[in-house]
């Protein structure tokens, strides 16, 4: 049987390290409340003239694409995951497709945010276990920071946010024990709309102006986009922390026994978790209720924040860099965010 394979695996983020000093100047806070409340020390924000998810997508897909052995040319089909494309369309698939000069193979966009890259992979999964595709290049990538309100009244979701990108290739496998096991993906939109960005769009949504009082009297949803919609900062995300995290800690150790149990396995036989690095403390609840040790799980967002759908891939990248990750290592990938979607991986390295 077919089972698809990281073949390659590579990571990029920006040289610009802002630690949480650095954001002092734009808005009251400090290191010990940050820490406090995300675990986060630092992150990466790319440039402002040449950087964009695109382009931190490349740098990580070259580095995936060279690690499995193969060429641009050799890639038959692209996913690529985020929430903060270079254009409101089209998709940054396409746009990686020509700045690496590939053939003229398929390029699919995949909006998931913070699940995204699980999302992605199993996509790509699926398509290498029918045999369509032998060379299926995953992406996950964000730039944030020009997107988020970097002032005291932001401040609770600036604080959080990152910039970077992480690539895999697929391949197939036939080795028993090697490849995907499984993937298992959800979704609640009940409360969507209490992570996400609510303009630019064409919703119309009276649910935000009836229960978001930041919203009242908002012209949310009239317009595609308008000065109101800037000056009362409409046009950045809106989240409700405490809910996102009462939700996040019992979704990602659901998603996590879902896979576990799918493949005959128990906690204990994890070798690492890579979670979703959205919040530090949301890692830690979710390693506590799974009962595994510190070195079943590897966290990063101390150093890059939440970089959403390229989240994931990094820290693997990482882990992997690191020697944490080797031949024969049960791995487990798993996600929760906007939408809300959940999803988790589960890989025999």
């Amino acid at each position: 049987m077919l089972r698809s394979k990281i073949a390659g695996i590579g990571m990029y983020v920006p040289e610009n390290i802002f630690t949480n000093n650095d954001l002092l100047k734009y808005m009251d806070t400090s290191d010990e409340w940050i820490q406090e409340r995300t675990g986060i020390k630092e992150r990466h924000f790319a440039s402002r003239t040449g950087e964009t998810t695109t382009t931190m997508g490349v740098e990580a897909a070259k580095i995936a694409i060279e690690r499995a052995g193969i060429t641009a040319q050799d890639i038959d089909f692209i996913v690529f995951a985020t929430l903060s494309p270079d254009y409101y369309f089209p998709g940054c698939g396409v746009l990686l497709q020509r700045a690496m000069k590939m053939k003229e193979i398929g390029a699919l966009d995949v909006r998931n945010q913070c699940s995204g890259f699980v999302y992605a992979l199993s996509v790509g999964d699926q398509f290498i276990k029918t045999g369509m595709y032998k060379n299926i290049l995953v992406i996950g990538a964000e730039k944030h920071s020009f997107g988020l309100d970097f002032s005291t009244r932001g401040r609770n979701i600036s604080v959080i946010f990152g910039d970077g990108a992480g690539a895999v290739v697929l391949q197939p496998t036939e080795k028993e024990n090697q490849g995907i096991l499984s993937t298992h993906l959800h979704s609640d939109g009940e409360s969507a709309e209490i992570l996400a960005m609510y303009n630019p769009g064409t919703h119309a949504n009276y649910w935000v102006k009836e229960k978001l009082a930041d919203f009242d009297n908002a012209e949310v949803g009239e317009m595609f986009m308008s000065h109101a919609m800037v000056e009362k900062a409409q046009n950045f995300p809106f989240m409700d922390g405490p809910a996102v995290f009462k939700k996040a800690i019992v979704k990602i150790p659901e998603a996590v026994m879902e896979a576990l149990h799918a493949n005959n396995y128990q906690p204990s036989d994890i070798d690492l978790l890579i979670p979703h690095q959205a919040n530090l403390r949301i890692s830690q609840v979710v390693q506590q209720q799974l009962g595994l040790r510190n070195d079943q799980v590897h966290n990063n967002i101390q150093k890059y924040g939440n970089t959403t759908a390229a989240s994931i891939p990094i820290a693997l990248c990482e882990a992997w860099e690191q020697g944490k990750v080797k031949e024969g290592n049960l791995v487990c990938l798993a996600a929760f965010g906007s939408g809300f979607t959940w999803a988790s991986a589960l890989l025999k390295w």
